[in-house]
C-alpha cells in the first residue's frame, strides 16, 4: 500500500461530487470507494491557491489511476500526488486548513442568494 498527499484544483462541477458522496455512489465503487469517500469527506482547501488537499491510500501505478478514471478527473484539474510514509504525516500537514465542504457549502449558499437577488 502507498499513501499520497493529493493536491487538486476543483472544477466548477464540485457540487455534483458532493451529491455523489451524499448518495453513497462513491463508497460503492470497487475496490477503492470507501477509502476515496473517506478521503474526500475529510478533504481540506488551501485558501491561498484554491486547491483541495487530502490523503489517499492507493495501490495503482500510476497513482490514483482508477480513482481518476472513475471520479477525480470529472471534478478536479491539475492533480498532483506526493508520496507519504505515514497517513498521519499527510493529515498533520493539512489539518489546519478549512474543510473543503464547508467552503463549498458557503460558495453554494452565496450563489443561491445571489440568484435570488438577481430575480428581485
Amino acid at each position: 500500500m502507498a499513501l499520497y498527499l493529493v493536491r487538486a484544483k476543483p472544477k466548477k462541477e464540485l457540487s455534483d461530487l458532493r451529491k455523489e458522496l451524499d448518495s453513497g455512489k462513491i463508497s460503492k465503487l470497487r475496490p477503492f470507494g470507501k477509502t476515496l469517500e473517506h478521503s474526500l469527506e475529510n478533504a481540506r482547501i488551501d485558501q491561498e491557491d484554491g486547491y483541495a488537499l487530502w490523503v489517499e491510500e492507493d495501490y495503482c501505478s500510476p497513482p490514483l489511476a482508477m480513482e481518476r478514471e472513475s471520479v477525480l478527473d470529472r471534478y478536479f484539474n491539475d492533480i498532483i500526488v506526493e508520496r507519504l510514509e505515514l497517513e498521519e504525516e499527510g493529515w498533520g500537514r493539512i489539518n489546519d486548513k478549512p474543510r473543503l465542504w464547508r467552503e463549498e457549502q458557503k460558495n453554494m449558499s452565496k450563489a443561491s442568494s445571489d440568484n435570488k437577488s438577481d430575480k428581485s
